[in-house]
């Protein structure tokens, strides 16, 4: 439930009708069209005013209980409604929710740029217009920030970082050797840029390799809070259009990631890997150096994965499979586990 002592609400209510107009939904009851809400709300907490969705049958029965004025929800699922929902039918109920939340609670931005005079911003930083840069921020020589950036208190941007338009930097968060496109957001303590861990190994002591690329960083990328992405050793590490990575992600040296990917929390990307665009990486999964993740391939949760995976294939376990294989090594050792507990 929304606490107005930290989300401000912009809209007072939305019309039902133009509602489902704009996201291409269909009414339940066509009568009822003019019928206003006045937030958003979970299925179980929702009162009379109240919009809500149904994106998982694990709820239905919740779905089946609310109190909802309104709900978005499948078309599959509207026999389950409750007689005095009106029911927002759409093939993609949690993205209909996602923008109606987003009228209602637009993302937190300053109303005017503004510089703190505890911010160090060194004499040849260009600074674009409508930014805002609070206290504690260190700019140093030769970078370059667009027009409307946020550069959150605490914030470090090294020599000769560039960084576009519309661009957030979150608190305390560090960037060195990068080149940042256009609407990125840059979530609390990230760490960009880093030296990548690369060395070779000697008996007498082992010596460190210079990283000598950068990280580029394209546009409409979201990079959570405390992840760290390295620079590239040679090669620069590439973080492509959309992407969006999750908080306590770690990006070795060197690495490519293409458009539109989802990385989870606590991911592990070792140094020189591709990741093609779309694919999608559950939380805690181990990907070795020097592999190739196929276009739209998934790779579940807490896997291991030590060599290629095809494009568009569902990698699981540790180390990884392909999810029917792995299903069967699973169910093969059950049976093995049964037998031995018989004998």
């Amino acid at each position: 439930m929304p606490d107005n002592r930290f989300h401000t609400k912009k809209v007072k209510s939305l019309v039902l009708g133009e509602l489902a107009e704009e996201l291409g939904c269909s009414l339940s009851d066509i009568s009822r069209a003019k019928v206003t809400v006045d937030d958003v709300m979970p299925l179980s907490n929702a009162g009379k005013t109240h919009i809500s969705f149904l994106d998982n049958v694990k709820y239905k029965e919740d779905f089946s209980k609310t109190k909802a004025a309104a709900c978005f929800v499948s078309p599959k699922m509207v026999e389950f409604a409750p007689d005095e929902l009106i029911c927002l039918i759409t093939d993609k109920p949690y993205k209909c929710y996602a923008l109606t939340a987003q009228k209602f609670y637009p993302d937190e931005k300053p109303e005017k740029s503004k510089i703190s005079d505890y911010a160090i911003i060194e004499h040849d930083v260009t600074l674009g217009q409508g930014c805002v840069v609070e206290a504690n921020v260190v700019i140093k020589s030769g970078a370059v920030i667009g027009q409307n950036c946020w550069i959150e208190a605490g914030a470090i941007i090294q020599n000769n970082v560039q960084i576009g338009d519309n661009v957030r930097i979150g608190a305390n968060a560090t960037i060195s050797h990068a080149i940042i496109g256009d609407f990125v957001h840059i979530y609390t303590g990230a760490r960009i840029g880093q030296d990548g861990f690369g060395f070779a190994i000697d008996p007498e002591g082992h010596v460190k390799i210079p990283q000598l690329g950068r990280v580029l960083i394209e546009d409409h990328v979201e990079i959570g809070a405390n992840t760290t992405i390295d620079r590239g050793a040679g090669p620069d590490t590439v973080i492509g259009q959309g992407t969006w990575i999750d908080n306590l992600v770690q990006i070795g040296h060197n690495a490519q990631i293409g458009r539109g990917c989802i990385i989870v929390a606590q991911v592990g990307i070792s140094g020189s890997t591709v990741i093609e665009d779309f694919a999608a990486i559950g939380g805690q999964a181990g990907i070795a150096g020097h592999l190739r993740i196929g276009m739209g391939a998934q790779i579940s949760a807490q896997a291991g994965i030590m060599k290629d995976v095809p494009a568009g294939e569902t990698y699981m376990g540790s180390p990884g499979f392909p999810k029917n294989q792995y299903f069967r090594q699973v169910a093969a050792l059950n049976r093995l586990i049964k037998n031995k507990k018989s004998d």
